[in-house]
């Protein structure tokens, strides 16, 4: 069971309300979604999540399936048993971790044959085997196999990676047979070039997918660029299905992306920085570590109700961070978490309200980035 229901439409710009139902729930649309690679959202439990009102998480396919080994996963009976959550869960093909991870990597029209990180054994994936895996991971969104080629690459690299990943997506669709259980969304690619984004999301939306990713951005490009071919690729993806935004997570790039009509979005951005001891908060980043934060008792940001604001102070969270104890990385996580998570929540109520370039101004200058 899959359906995406477009609710609202912004009168100031592409931004959208929307809601998708999954048969582990509905998840309310725009979203950000924490990250889970290897089965776990680092630091937290799936009840400290639902507590953030997170609605969806994702997880890797490449690392689930080197680790534990889908046989595992099998006779747990599915990923949401395995890490006992009961929300939707959306998996990711593979694809950017075997060309971003892997050495030795070599591509072919059938697939990718590689070396795993963790031991150097050779392994392969192709467009079947991607979907044959995230079958059995039982994810409620399933993502079809691509190539993230790297930034910058030439005219020519784009094109054939582009080309290759559309014919492959077409695999992945004729191959994937649990329609009724899972959501495949089709990877549109196509670099820097907007005749190859034009050319990879029309084709896509040939083959017909629930819903459309875009791929490739936020990779190394400066955001006016990013946000320019987000802005063109968009318009060649259907209203009526929802649009995702792999690997974004700072707060610019969600309202830039949620302005240009994206749906969903994830990134690892808030739990990595927050176990290196940088909090995000309304006026701005923040990096507990910092020695002026030894007497300082206040909490992490004065307008904030997440767990560790209600109960901690600066000068604790230091602490734990100068003397390497679990506890900060957990006490962190939860603020940044919360701290995006509330973002898209009130960015939503926004839409609803047509204010959303209101709110984003008013965010945009108290956070520092005007």
């Amino acid at each position: 069971m899959f359906k995406f229901e477009l609710l609202k439409e912004s009168k100031e710009c592409k931004a959208r309300l929307g809601k998708i139902t999954t048969n582990h729930g509905e998840i309310e649309t725009p979203i950000f979604m924490p990250v889970g690679t290897r089965a776990t959202v680092k630091t937290m439990t799936p009840e400290e999540l639902k507590d953030l009102k997170a609605q969806i998480i994702l997880s890797n396919t490449y690392h689930l399936f080197l680790k534990p080994g889908t046989e595992i996963i099998k006779k747990a009976g599915g990923l949401h048993k395995f890490m006992n959550w009961d929300r939707p869960i959306l998996t990711d093909s593979g694809g950017f971790q075997v060309f971003s991870l892997s050495d030795n990597r070599k591509i072919s029209e059938e697939g990718v044959e590689f070396r795993s990180h963790i031991d150097g054994s050779k392994q392969f994936l192709s467009p079947e085997k991607s979907i044959d895996i995230q079958n059995i991971l039982g994810s409620d969104i399933i993502m079809s196999f691509d190539e993230c080629a790297p930034y910058p690459a030439s005219y020519e690299y784009i094109e054939n990676s582009m080309k290759r990943t559309l014919r492959w997506a077409k695999r992945c669709k004729e191959h994937h047979n649990l329609t009724d259980k899972q959501a495949l969304f089709g990877i549109v690619q196509g670099g820097m070039y907007k005749d190859l984004r034009e050319e990879s999301a029309k084709g896509l939306v040939d083959i017909d997918f629930p819903g459309y990713a875009i791929g490739g951005l936020s990779v190394g490009e400066p955001l006016e660029l990013m946000n320019d071919i987000l802005d063109y690729t968009v318009d060649f993806l259907p209203k009526e299905k929802p649009r995702y935004l792999m690997g974004v997570g700072s707060p610019d790039y969600l309202f830039e992306a949620v302005e240009r009509g994206i749906d969903m979005a994830d990134c690892v951005l808030p739990t990595r920085i927050a176990r290196n001891g940088t909090v995000m908060t309304s006026k701005g980043r923040l990096v507990i570590k910092n020695a002026k934060y030894k007497e300082d008792f206040s909490k992490l940001d004065e307008n904030c109700s997440c767990y560790t604001c209600e109960n901690y102070s600066r000068a604790y969270i230091r602490h734990l961070f100068n003397v390497d104890e679990v506890l900060a990385l957990r006490l962190a996580t939860i603020h940044n978490l919360h701290f995006l998570i509330e973002l898209m929540e009130k960015i939503r109520e926004s839409i609803k309200n047509d204010t959303f370039e209101l709110f984003k101004d008013d965010f945009y200058k108290n956070y520092g980035y005007n």
